[in-house]
């Protein structure tokens, strides 16, 4: 999902661009959505991780007593 969150970046950041140079207010405004919707995807990838982490490390120590 990371890396959809980077497409969604990469895909905003030419749509904002093709909106600056063709004066497209509306393109410009959907590439800096696309861009926040990728950015928001790769905190929650980073967060979910995170929280596999956290569970992972508490089941080891239950493990281990």
């Amino acid at each position: 999902m990371a890396d959809k969150g980077k497409m969604d970046q990469a895909k905003g950041k030419a749509k904002e661009a093709a909106g600056k140079v063709t004066g497209d207010d509306r393109m410009k405004a959907e590439g800096k959505t696309d861009q926040a919707k990728g950015k928001a995807k790769e905190a929650l990838t980073e967060t979910e991780e995170r929280a596999r982490g956290i569970k992972d490390s508490l089941g080891d120590k239950g493990d281990r007593t």
